[in-house]
């Protein structure tokens, strides 16, 4: 088949717009039909990229114009005559995020689903592509990618290979001043390229992510194609955020959280940035290989919906961390403290009683990836949930059975991906963990992802030897982890302020004093009992208050003052902290060990 040659470049980076341009050879039909994804592998939302395009046009190799025809939101119909063609796009990039293409003077960033259009009928070809330098970009921006390359420079321009175009859309490509840290990983070299953080401590970069991808190895192997590795991370004030790729990872993060020399570390946000670190590696086989059956073949042009984004994400969410103190990079006690915050995000989101994990993974499309003020009443995430889903799992298979979710996690591993890459069914997982345990687990699943009901987790936590408390919120900044002796709140409103708009509020739960006092999100508080309040007050006022005091509200919704009275209620016991028992037997300090594999 021939070869289909893409290039990129930019001729004018302050207009934020690219410049592609797609060879395609000399074809049998009479039109060439081109379609741009409307959603990216990862993040399960329809973006529509083709409404970047701002231009496309299309000439003979004789260099005639020829016709080009939209026929859908994200396709074009060229009429090629049978010859061969040139296309050229413009296309907008100002999304600064792990999921789009951002251009400016200082720095090119795209994913292939943004800029590079699937031609029909050629999706298996070979697809070249051409990296050109940006006119004015610093002199010493270099391209950071995972894609193949054939014949670049020194700082990485030139041409690259995929073998089929979805390889062509899954290496990201960074082009811009960067440092690279190199460590290797089971035997395979690794790169963390970083813009934007003009100081770290490279050497502890590097340790830490050996050790995290290297364990990583140690539980479903090394795919056989996987000879090279890239981070592709941009440093922000305030940023989180990475999607997954089979060959590369991309990452937004706080310059904060990064390792710093001389002892100046925050720690707690070193943890947080590490735990993503290990969250979008473990992708590499919990998604990218191993992946649902809905999504093979992966069809780009609309929604795909599966019951089973729970087991993707999820899973991979408790792996994250758990990765982290199975490798040495964290002690136990701070991995019960991540565990614990995790737990506390789940109790405070009264939604989990409305929406099962399994159809909040059939709903990512419209009600995850758009949510709105009402959100924490109405749904759950399929990362929080999933995880504890995983979580109590384990510990069961670890207590009842002589298997544990590693090992389902292996025979899924070769069941659905090593043997023929078939995908994971809709009761892929379940089948298995059933099977392995030697009994059905249908009862389970149908309580922790089927249904709404809490999950009792405090028991599973015993046989581990780990002590399950749970509390009232000592204020609005605690985020669960930590016990407590003193200083809870002793009373409640049921509203949560957006930390970004002074007195503005962000939800109010449902059948909570604030919903019965009929204030709504997007009211801006302006005074309680005739006094100035704000995130401060509030948190004071929650404190010293007890349940059954009537207070006087006053706030502003839209452009209209509104008053009303609220009477306060018990605080709810959404605060959870974990930390591990001494008076445990043999048998249960051995399972946590295995557990935790810290010994």
């Amino acid at each position: 088949m021939s070869k289909l040659r893409y290039r990129v470049g930019a001729s004018a980076p302050s207009t934020h717009l690219f410049d592609v341009t797609i060879d395609v050879p000399q074809i049998a039909r009479q039109t060439i039909q081109l379609e741009l994804p409307v959603w990216i592998p990862g993040s399960y939302m329809v973006r529509d990229y083709a409404r970047h395009v701002v231009n496309l046009s299309a000439r003979e190799e004789n260099g005639d114009s020829i016709a080009v025809t939209r026929v859908g939101k994200s396709r074009w119909s060229v009429a090629s005559a049978g010859q061969a063609v040139q296309i050229s796009m413009t296309v907008y990039g100002w999304d600064l995020s792990v999921r789009g293409a951002h251009l400016d003077q200082s720095h090119a960033y795209f994913n292939g689903a943004c800029l590079l259009p699937r031609v029909d009928g050629m999706d298996d070809a070979t697809h070249l592509l051409t990296v050109e330098r940006p006119a004015g970009l610093p002199t010493e921006a270099i391209v950071a990618t995972s894609m193949r390359p054939i014949d670049i420079d020194g700082a990485g321009f030139g041409e690259y290979v995929a073998d089929d175009y979805d390889e062509l859309i899954d290496h990201p490509f960074e082009i811009a001043v960067q440092q690279c840290v190199e460590f290797e990983a089971a035997g395979i070299p690794h790169r963390f390229f970083l813009r934007g953080a003009p100081t770290f401590d490279h050497t502890r970069l590097a340790e830490d992510c050996t050790r995290i991808c290297a364990h990583h190895h140690t539980l479903l192997g090394t795919p056989q194609e996987l000879d090279r590795y890239v981070f592709l991370a941009y440093a922000l004030d305030q940023g989180y955020g990475g999607l997954e790729h089979r060959w590369s990872s991309s990452l937004a993060i706080s310059r904060s959280a990064l390792p710093q020399p001389f002892g100046q570390t925050d720690e707690k946000a070193y943890r947080t940035l590490l735990g993503l670190i290990s969250h979008e590696y473990f992708h590499l086989w919990n998604v990218k290989r191993l992946k649902p059956a809905a999504f093979v073949p992966m069809d780009l042009s609309r929604e795909v919906h599966t019951e089973l984004l729970w087991v993707f994400e999820g899973i991979t969410s408790y792996y994250d961390d758990l990765g982290l103190v199975r490798a040495g990079v964290i002690s136990p006690d701070e991995y019960l403290v991540l565990l614990a915050q995790n737990l506390t995000r789940i109790l405070r989101t009264p939604g989990r009683h409305q929406q099962p994990v399994g159809e909040s993974s059939f709903d990512a499309w419209t009600k995850f990836y758009k949510q709105d003020e009402n959100a924490p009443n109405a749904i759950i995430s399929y990362y929080a949930k999933g995880a504890l889903v995983a979580l109590a799992l384990d510990l069961m298979l670890r207590r009842d059975t002589s298997t544990t979710l590693d090992d389902v996690m292996r025979e899924c591993w070769q069941r659905f991906y090593l043997n023929g890459g078939s995908g994971m069914p809709e009761d892929g997982l379940e089948c298995v963990a059933s099977e392995l345990a030697g009994q059905s687990l249908q009862s389970f699943f149908d309580h922790a992802v089927r249904g709404t009901d809490d999950i009792d987790i405090a028991a599973l936590f015993d046989s581990v030897g780990v002590r399950y408390e749970v509390q009232a919120a000592t204020g609005a900044d605690d985020a669960g982890g930590v016990a407590a002796d003193s200083g809870h709140y002793h009373a409640y409103m049921g509203l949560r302020l957006d930390p970004r708009q002074p007195g503005r509020i962000a939800t109010v739960i449902n059948d909570s004093p604030a919903a019965h006092a009929g204030l709504s999100a997007n009211d801006v508080l302006v005074a309680v009992d005739h006094q100035k309040i704000d995130r401060a007050g509030l948190d004071r006022l929650l404190r010293l208050s007890e349940p059954g005091a009537q207070v006087r509200v006053h706030a502003f919704r839209r452009d209209e003052l509104i008053t009303t009275n609220l009477t306060l209620s018990a605080p709810p016991l959404d605060t959870v902290a974990l930390s591990l028992r001494d008076d445990v037997k043999a048998t249960t300090e051995s399972r946590r060990d295995a557990w935790l594999r810290y010994r």
